[in-house]
């Protein structure tokens, strides 16, 4: 169960004022809405002069803002695997594939034939739809088959699992290039079968993926160090049984009263218990059940269920279910997930899983019996549950398997065993507890429930609950038998009862009550004076240290959290000292575990403790301790800078205690609380017990123990999602106390004074019982007065996308409303609401400190039908008593921003304040006035009066009207004559009309402006509001779309400081080394110099990409040959380069990145320890010597994401607005389903200031454009795109078999390209290469949309993904992304430049834009712009190796670093190439795979640009490889001779390039080698393409018979050597084989005898060689299989020759296969002995006969003897008796 909903409620323990209500821990689980008044209230004494009486006394619980239940809810989610390769397969001579299965999803790779080490690349995606808790459950599993085909399902040579849930814990929810480790499931002490390389990633709607840069597959994989499993988890895991002993179950409910039982009853003739109980156990993939116990309400199974599984498990939960057998099928009763990570601890002094003998409560559906149970589904664990149904005895242990002892079993199947008996007090002494509970007000009941009589029922577990019949506990002090005492008021006592307090009956439900009329919506009960009570008594194992812990824990967290939501809002409101703040939250933190540490020792010696209490205490203490050291330590350190980074670090502290409070052994169950309507259960509330629960230490007493606690009940199991679930069923104040019975002397403590308990008239000398009602004499008259401002960001109910607001507020039984305000979402209602008369109950005092909460609700009003609901928040107002000031600091209140919800998702925020105001014994006439409505036009309605409102300043806001785009239909008429409306506070302007949007969608007037009052306060902002409508005939018009810009803050415009535009003063020279060998370019440092002088500042270039980080050297490069050649290199040598930078940089990122973890970590522990800062910079030196030695190769730079998300959306000074329309979605995520509603663009820009008389004028200052000075026209111009599209990598499979045919398609206005011919087959990470050139006219087609489609032969093409960009704020921004700028320039090549302005006279263009003073062009390689001086290179090589002067190099120096220029510098956009994501619109959210791409633009009246950039895909070159083998030795001798009786083998080697199995060579045959050695003289040729680049071979084929075209497979160059012995009439036996990666493998020995089994198992040794540098190589390279140990053996070795040679080469120089022509090698010179024993067969059939088959012969002649005689005997026998019996 989530912990968020164990939690409940949190709690403010603060001042009077409203709650402030926290947007930032809204996290994926729901967390609560975090309280506490305004953060200056609670600072240190130190920080300002407390404002407010802050009643630190005060425990009051905050109710849940979320009504909805967030678990049960289904989420899309998509998982996907691909399969690289797998290695060290255990098995001779397999043909493998990998099944990746998920629960009933199987999808197989491709099978690969005699491999160990199949090499496949192919991706698969698993789409489901299902609720988290089901989805993380999954269990993934890839398995290895061999030999798999249609007729047989082949063998399991290992598998891997592991839970979904695993890896969607994983940064970034994805395992990356991680090897997972095959393990047999049939033989557990079988070992390692092999490895799989894969990448596995899970995606949630919403969710980005990062995919890590796919690099060349180069770098060597380190498979023990990549293995795949979470952090933490050791490399080496072990065997072992999971012992689950399940003993017994108690309160199971009834399952088929009523009808069926009398049914039963009549045909069996009595009446059993229907139920027959079984548990089942499901975890990592296996299923276990106990037996099925008949006709039992308390079964008793003692029976262990054993699985066994490798530990740590990389499967979290197990699942246990007591399940109802059943002839037509069986149905689960309860369903409890025990998550191991609770019950374990992998530290230094940790545990294994442990867990009991202890109670594990589960909650399911109501406990009534319906033949259809609408709720069966919270049975199985989905969702929260909405009652007890039945609580199970369970005991957990693990034992680590030592595989190699021989007694032990290997099977993993799951056993049944059976088990002793458990004692009675093992898990604790019974104890019966007390639970007493007062209903002051029942509010906000729906009206839809009909006005019928409404009760209240309350249980705990299986008391209390009125169906659950007439069991009568057994003597007092044992368990109680069966379920409930009887729960009506009337009841005889049993005699044995009547001990101290005997005849206490429970009275478990409220009197029924008809509700009351409040407003429109809702109902009240009308509990005035008189508040109903309820008390149940019940029995359970006395296990309260346990939840008197994890309160101890849960309040030491919740004080946290609210300290660090307070440090969050004093930094998100400005506040001054957030850092003293923290200060003060981490010493409370300190002393807490302190405290934890002194209390949870007591105890110790309490029966029923379990190794878990004992093991977790102790973890519980160490953790304390040490979170309590750390926040102590850190205290220290929190300065103003570091304030976020430590808030960073507390909040790990605060899911740390979290987890630790979380108890996974059950004790008390929690209690229900049911609002019942005539009969019917309607809404319910769940309190777990650990909050209600009271103990005498004040410290370990339930957050809600004795307190009235705000309850909302809402709709159970799955009606309770969506907006139903929204509205309130009914809020309850209600009073809840647990205890033992014999605490009970205090349990009305709590209640606020002021009442007379009514109890069951008794008779006389009875002892006290509770009371069932309690009737309240005191009571005080408040009057409320609510303050509603304004609310921003709401949701949008209408179709047109806007709403009619309007808000009520309730407080106690009363509600009112503010007025309607038509067709906003950003509602100024400026209203006071005052609530005459309020009657509240209880002391004066108590009231003061702890008001209770007003609900205020926002709904839509429609004109026809029920107003919409919109969201709902809470408050608490500021008390003001009637013998108080009403004055600073408390009054008049402040106005505070309140987060309205509605269901689980954020919508919108209210600007409001609220006091409650006691009405004294002179009445009214104390109170503050109240100024009557100022403006007559608006009737009676108050307006916020003056103290409370903000104060306002007069702004001007300047508006840039730029365009409309993109717009789309209303109401089937196209948008024809738009116009935009700009509302701000009451103020507007509107703009220009477009008379023809098809024509020109601009506007012609650029700039307008309107003056406005708004508040000093800048976060008190009204937001802005855009509207845009369509101008119709005859003076009507539609409403389009709107927009509401809710931050105004970036768009005040403050005027710089006069000093700091006083550049002038200091000259500054910046110098750039281009140095012809530093390979990277980046400006390391720019220091300002105040004095006057001149000075020199060197800039070190050490970096291309400006990472900062170097570069490793490839292995095996030859340093001599890095001189590259020229002719040889083209763009894709560039673009590999750069990505080979980027991995690096991204690398060395993560790197960093931890590196600063740990420091922190280290800095906390041992005060800054800097021992690590060093060694990183040892290190750095140590690289440097390679630098020298890189290649000098011009690179681009690959972004691994989109341009727009490194260029702040090239917003810079043309700011894009959505328009929105329509209905809000009602999804979880309304993020996502807005992008539906998108109509279009509005592109503008805003600009406020306050108006003041000295507004700084620039000399060229141009009147109408206010503060939009030197922004281009916005007339049409035509521009030619240019769109480079490099490749496509993970797409969705869009075919049966797993794969795509992708093409590219390019829309741009009404230009449409689609590369339907040139699709690439069966490919899902295709390269494309291609370029297309597209005229373009902005404004009117600005967004380039490039999609990618799926060729199909029949039927349409489905689209796989696209991804859309907008072109004109590209072509207009600053940062000047026409066309990037390259890091170098050069006129021919392939780098040239290839932009049409040259750098020069870029630089000059931007220098008269931007009004500097510059270029100046100097001599020595200088150039001066304003005041920066760069220096570079001045000379250019052309074509011919001239040596020309030319300032290209300059300028591209300066335009470089344009971002060091002062006032109008900013990074301008470097040659690139960007990687978009692809998405489709059915599948919002989530990736259907990147692009990677770029877009060169040219504006038609400048120079045409050249011809554009070949990026065609390189052309695998031919080559041929030729292996002569010469010679094999000490192969081993398989054969045994028949005749000579020697060991021998008839040897030949088979070899074959990977990937190209059907096209394998064999050699002949070497028959009868005695010693091992053979001679072959045999020559193999290999032809085959191959990308030098990708270092891959490429081969095309066609899959199958019936594949329509080739598809194209990369796979890397490995050659596959093979020695086997041939057999004539059986199989031929594979003896030994050698793969040899052909771009780096072992050195060849000299000799055999050098020749070792080290060259392949140690290869990181030896010397590496490719055979596409060397060309031609000899040598001995050994022959290994696999021994029955798993282990390596060298089966021989063979002399091979290999020589490579291009295709040219090879036409010029041909050679046959085997020893044929042309160029014949010699035939081998083989010894005759082979068939020697054809010339002397007496010889042979000697040694045959005496040697070999000496006894056999004996044997075989001695039974043809005795054979013999038994025939003579049984032929003269019966002639022989004749001759006897006739006496002859």
């Amino acid at each position: 169960m989530k912990r968020s909903k164990h939690r409940g409620h949190k709690e403010d323990k603060h001042g009077d004022e409203p709650a402030i209500l926290e947007t930032e821990n809204l996290d994926r689980d729901g967390m609560f809405m975090g309280g506490g008044p305004d953060p200056d209230t609670i600072s240190l004494a130190s920080v300002t002069a407390v404002t407010t009486n802050v009643s630190n006394k005060r425990q009051v619980s905050k109710p849940d803002i979320k009504m909805e239940p967030s678990s049960g809810r289904p989420v899309d989610y998509q998982v996907s695997v691909t399969v690289i390769e797998a290695r060290q397969l255990i098995g001779l001579n397999m043909d493998p594939m990998v099944c990746v299965e998920i629960g009933e999803d199987k999808k197989y790779t491709s099978m690969k034939e005699s491999t160990n080490c199949p090499y496949y690349n192919e991706y698969f995606v698993f789409d489901f739809h299902v609720p988290p808790d089901v989805m993380f459950d999954k269990i993934l599993k890839i398995s290895v088959i061999h030999s798999k085909n249609l007729l047989r399902s082949g063998t399991l040579v290992g598998t891997f699992k592991l839970d979904v849930g695993t890896i969607y814990s994983q940064p970034d929810h994805q395992f990356y290039h991680k090897w997972a480790l095959l393990s047999d499931p049939d033989d557990i002490t079988a070992g390692c079968k092999g490895y799989v390389k894969c990448d596995i990633a899970v995606v949630a709607k919403g969710d980005t993926i990062k995919t890590p840069h796919k690099a060349n597959e180069s770098d060597e994989d380190d498979i023990e160090g990549n293995l795949l499993i979470p952090e933490g988890v050791p490399a080496e895991r072990q065997w072992a049984r999971y012992y689950l002993k399940i003993y017994r179950a108690e309160g199971l409910p009834r399952m088929n009263t009523s009808i069926m039982a009398n049914v039963k009853k009549a045909f069996i003739g009595e009446n059993k218990d229907l139920v027959d109980p079984y548990v089942q156990v499901q975890f990592a993939g296996q299923k276990g059940k106990t037996s099925v116990q008949k006709s039992c309400y308390e079964p008793i199974w003692n029976e262990q269920i054993v699985f066994t599984e490798m530990f740590p498990p990389l499967c979290k939960r197990m699942k246990i279910q007591i399940r109802d057998s059943d002839k037509v099928n069986d149905v689960a009763m309860g369903t409890h997930f025990l998550d191991l990570r609770t019950i374990s601890n992998d530290g230094d002094k940790g545990f294994l899983p442990t867990l009991g003998p202890a109670w594990v409560n589960m909650y399911g559906s109501t406990r009534t019996y319906t033949l259809m149970d609408e709720y069966q589904e919270l049975n199985e664990g989905l969702g929260e549950g909405v009652s007890f149904r039945a609580r199970l005895l369970i005991s957990l242990g693990v034992e680590i398997l030592d595989t190699s002892s021989p007694d032990i079993s290997s099977s993993t199947e799951v056993q049944l065993e059976g088990i002793p008996n458990i004692s009675e007090t093992a898990t604790g002494k019974v104890e019966e507890f007390f639970l007493f509970g007062s209903f002051l007000e029942a509010t906000m009941i729906d009206r839809k429930i009909g006005d019928k009589p409404i009760n209240f029922e309350v249980t705990i577990g299986y008391y209390g609950n009125e169906i659950d019949g007439i069991a009568q506990p057994k003597t007092k002090g044992k368990k109680s038998d069966g379920d409930e005492e009887e729960t009506e008021l009337i009841h005889n006592s049993s005699e044995e009862e009547m001990e101290d307090d005997g005849d206490l009956m429970s009275v478990a439900t409220t009197p029924p009550m008809k509700p009351v009329i409040t407003d429109r919506n809702y109902f009240h009960l009308p509990y005035f004076e008189r508040k109903p009570c309820i008390y149940i008594k019940s029995y359970w194992q006395d296990q309260r240290r346990r939840l008197y812990n994890a309160n101890i824990i849960d309040k030491i967290a919740d004080k946290l959290e609210d300290g660090l939501n307070d440090v969050q809002e004093i930094i998100k409101t400005e506040k001054a000292y957030p850092e003293r703040r923290l200060r003060g939250v981490l010493e409370a933190l300190s002393q807490g575990c302190r405290s934890f540490l002194e209390l949870a020792n007591k105890d110790q010696n309490q029966s029923g403790r379990t190794k878990l209490d004992r093991e977790r205490l102790k973890l519980c203490m160490a953790e304390m301790e040490n979170i309590g050291q750390q926040a102590k330590t850190m205290r220290t350190q929190v300065k103003k800078s570091t304030v976020r980074d430590k808030i960073k670090l507390a909040q790990n502290f605060l899911s740390k205690l979290r987890f630790l409070a979380d108890e996974p052994q059950h004790s008390v169950p929690d209690v229900f609380i049911w609002m019942i309507s005539n009969g019917k259960r309607i809404a319910y509330a769940r309190v777990p017990s650990k909050d209600i629960l009271y103990s005498s230490v004040e410290e370990e007493v339930g957050k809600d123990c004795g307190k009235v606690k705000t309850i909302f009940l809402r709709i159970p199991g799955k009606k309770g999602f969506g907006p139903a679930g929204w509205t309130v069923q009914s809020k309850c104040e209600i009073y809840l106390w647990l205890g033992l019975t014999r605490q009970r002397k205090d349990y009305l403590r709590g209640l606020p004074n002021g009442f007379e308990e009514n109890k069951l008239s008794k008779g006389p000398g009875l002892p006290c019982t509770p009371p069932i009602s309690l009737t309240y004499m005191m009571k005080q008259i408040f009057q409320l007065r609510v303050h509603m401002y304004q609310a921003r960001s709401l949701f949008a109910a209408d179709s047109t996308g806007l709403s009619d607001p309007f808000a009520r507020v309730f407080f106690s039984t009363q509600s009112q409303v503010t007025e309607v305000l038509a067709e906003t979402l950003c509602p100024t209602w400026d209203q006071l609401l005052v609530f005459e008369n309020v009657e509240l109950f209880g002391e004066a005092s108590e009231l003061r400190d702890d008001p209770p909460i007003i609900v205020i609700e926002i709904y839509d009003q429609d004109t026809v039908g029920k107003a919409d609901f919109m969201g709902r928040t809470f408050a608490k107002p500021v008390v003001k008593m009637a013998d108080e000031h009403y004055g600073p600091p408390r009054f008049p209140p402040q106005l505070e921003y309140y987060q309205i919800y509605r269901g689980n998702c954020t919508a919108g925020e209210m600007l409001a304040a609220f006091e409650l105001l006691q009405i004294g014994p002179n009445g009214k006439a104390d109170l503050p006035p109240i100024d009557g409505p100022t403006d007559m036009d608006r009737g009676p309605i108050l307006p916020v009066p003056l103290g409370i409102r903000p104060v306002l300043s007069k702004y001007r806001i300047e508006v840039l009207f730029w365009g409309l785009r993109d717009l789309k239909r209303v109401n089937l008429a196209q948008v024809d004559r738009p116009r935009v409306d700009i509302e701000c506070a009451g103020k507007g302007v509107q703009s220009a009309l477009i008379p023809n949007y098809k024509k020109n969608p601009n506007f012609s007037t650029l700039v307008k402006w309107f003056e406005v009052d708004l508040p000093e306060n800048e976060l008190l902002h009204p937001p802005l509001n855009i509207r845009v409508v369509d101008c119709r005939a005859f003076g009507r018009y539609t409403l389009v779309g709107s927009n509401a810009v809710t931050s105004l803050r970036k768009f005040i415009y403050r005027p710089t400081d006069k000093q700091a535009n006083n550049y002038t003063t200091t000259e500054e020279i910046i110098v750039v080394n281009m140095e012809p060998e530093s390979s990277f370019k980046k400006m390391e440092t720019v220091v300002k110099l105040d004095s006057c002088s001149d000075a020199v500042v060197k800039v070190e270039d050490d970096d291309k990409d400006g990472k900062g980080k170097k570069r490793k050297r490839k292995k095996g490069d030859e340093i001599e040959e890095e001189e590259l050649d020229e002719s040889m290199l083209d763009w894709w040598s560039k673009y590999f380069a750069s990505i080979e930078t980027l991995t690096e940089s991204l690398k060395a990122q993560e790197a960093a990145l931890s590196d600063t973890e740990d420091k922190d970590e280290m800095d906390i522990a041992d005060g800054g320890g800097t021992k690590k800062g060093k060694g990183k910079k040892e290190k750095k030196r140590q690289v440097d010597p390679y630098e020298k030695k890189k290649p000098k190769l011009d690179e681009l730079k690959v972004y691994p994401k989109e341009l727009e998300g490194e260029f702040d959306n090239f917003e810079d000074w043309l700011h894009s607005f959505n328009l929105f329309r329509g209905k809000g979605g009602d999804d979880d995520d309304q993020n996502v389903t807005d992008e539906d509603r998108i109509v279009g663009k509005f592109k503008g820009s805003l600009c406020m200031y306050k108006v003041s008389d000295d507004m700084p004028r620039d000399m060229s200052f141009d009147s109408n454009m206010g503060m939009f000075q030197n922004i281009p026209h916005n007339d049409p111009i035509n521009v030619l795109v240019r769109i480079y599209v490099i490749r496509a990598t993970d797409l969705h499979p869009a075919d049966i078999n797993g794969k795509a045919d992708p093409y590219i398609a390019i829309k741009l206005g009404k230009t449409e390209i689609k590369d339907k011919e040139n699709y690439i087959s069966k490919q899902l990470n295709p390269l494309f290469g291609k370029s297309f050139d597209v005229e373009a006219t902005f404004p009117m087609d600005s967004t380039l949309t490039v999609s990618i489609y799926d060729w199909d032969l029949v039927g349409t093409d489905d689209l796989i993904g696209e991804t859309k960009i907008d072109l004109e704020n590209r072509f207009y921004s600053k940062h000047r992304a026409t066309c990037g700028v390259s890091c170098n320039y050069a006129i021919h090549g392939y780098n040239v430049w290839r932009d049409p302005m040259k750098p020069s006279h870029v630089l000059a263009k931007l220098c008269k834009d931007g009004k500097l003073d510059g270029p100046h062009y100097g001599p020595g390689g200088r150039v001066k712009v304003e005041n920066r001086v760069f220096m570079a290179p001045t000379e250019i090589e052309d074509e011919n190796g001239l040596k020309k002067q030319t300032d290209e190099h300059l300028a591209l120096t300066v335009l470089r670093h344009w971002e060091n220029i002062p006032r109008v510098g900013c990074k301008l956009v470097p040659e690139h190439v960007e990687t978009r994501p692809l998405l489709h619109p059915d599948k919002a959210g989530i990736e259907q795979g990147r692009i990677e791409m770029w877009v060169d633009m040219f504006p038609k009246d400048m120079t045409a640009p050249g011809p554009a950039l070949d990026i065609s895909p390189r052309k695998p070159k031919k080559f041929e490889l030729r292996v002569i083998v010469w010679n094999t030795d000490e192969v081993v001798l398989e054969d045994d001779d028949i005749f000579t009786g020697e060991k021998s083998s008839d040897i030949f080697v088979r070899g074959w390039l990977k990937g190209q199995q059907e096209d394998k060579q064999d050699t002949d045959v070497h028959y009868h080698s005695i010693t091992g050695e053979g001679n072959f003289n045999w020559r193999f040729v290999y032809p085959f393409d191959y990308l030098m680049a990708e270092e891959k071979i490429v081969i095309s084929k066609k899959e199958s018979m019936f594949a329509w075209d080739e598809t194209e497979y990369k796979i890397p160059a490995r050659l596959n050597l093979q020695v086997w012995d041939a057999d004539h009439f059986s199989a031929d036996d594979f003896l030994g084989a050698i793969e040899l990666d052909l771009n780096r493998f072992p050195r060849g020995a000299k000799t055999a005898k050098q020749c070792s089994i080290d060259m392949v198992t140690n290869e990181a040794e030896m010397p590496m060689v490719s055979i596409f540098k060397q060309k031609r190589i000899k040598g001995w390279w050994p022959f290994v299989a696999r021994n029955e140990e798993d282990e390596f053996e060298l089966t021989g070795k063979v002399e091979a020759e290999l020589h490579l040679l291009t295709g040219e080469e090879a036409e010029k120089s041909p050679a046959g296969e085997g020893r044929n022509e042309p160029e014949p090698l010699e035939k081998p010179n083989r010894p005759d002995t082979s068939l020697l024993w054809f010339l002397t067969p007496f010889k042979a059939i000697k040694h045959l006969v005496c040697n070999q088959y000496k006894w056999l012969a004996i044997k075989i002649v001695t039974a043809l003897l005795l054979l013999a005689m038994l025939a003579l005997f049984l032929y003269s026998m019966p002639g022989y008796m004749v001759k006897k019996m006739l006496g002859v």
